[in-house]
């Protein structure tokens, strides 16, 4: 678990008022978080940005007028510091691939469970890219010869190691959750089974080197 070492300021951006309000005010009651504006639309978004300059900001894929991934973009364009986590309905490629092409730190679909969001937005703004395990797995299965990326070879290093979902993610400083999105992907890229698998090939592709692996305790 990511630890809490200050109060993360939040935007929440969504145009359906019931579910934008109720996130806002059950996530105001987490330690460590506080809402500092809510936004119903992409423009109106930018602008409390600008004038309050929060952490993180939620936004929905979505919405009226410029959409999620626009808004996103012209955040980043304006702002290159800005942290974005994508909270949507939408599993769909495409979109994600245009959200996180557009700056967003990572993207999260509305059906997590809340322990899982409010673990997401504490990785995000410790500079992780939280995704949940459909989409990584999507992600990968459309480009399974793709290479693995700098955090898949992270987690790959420390499978070969033995280490468990929970060391991984400690020892990584993310959450349980996306160091499972990243496990999948490597079974998809690697054409694994299981992880005993994805270690052999890892081997086999040159991608790990040296003895055999060792088991913590």
């Amino acid at each position: 678990m990511l630890a809490i070492t200050a109060t993360i300021r939040l935007l929440v951006v969504d145009d359906h008022p019931l579910f934008r309000e109720g996130l806002a005010r059950t996530l105001g009651t987490e330690e460590g978080l506080e809402i500092v504006a809510q936004a119903e639309d992409g423009v109106t978004a930018v602008a409390q940005w600008e004038r309050l300059r929060p952490d993180v900001a939620l936004i929905d894929v979505s919405m009226p007028g410029i959409d999620g991934i626009e808004t996103v973009r012209r955040l980043r364009a304006r702002h290159p510091q800005a942290k974005v986590l994508m909270l949507t309905s939408s599993e769909d490629c495409d979109d994600v691939i245009a959200a996180l092409d557009a700056g967003a730190s990572g993207y999260i679909t509305k059906s997590v469970r809340y322990g899982d969001l409010v673990a997401a937005v504490r990785e995000v703004h410790a500079g992780g890219r939280p995704l949940g395990e459909a989409i990584a797995r999507k992600l990968a299965a459309r480009d399974p010869n793709g290479p693995l990326t700098p955090r898949e070879f992270d987690v790959l290093r420390l499978l070969r190691e033995g280490l468990s979902i929970d060391q991984m993610g400690r020892r990584l400083d993310i959450t349980e959750r996306t160091v499972r999105a990243h496990v999948t992907a490597i079974k998809v890229k690697l054409d694994a089974a299981n992880t005993a698998q994805a270690v052999a090939r890892g081997f086999e592709r040159g991608l790990l080197s040296g003895g055999p692996p060792k088991r913590i305790p």
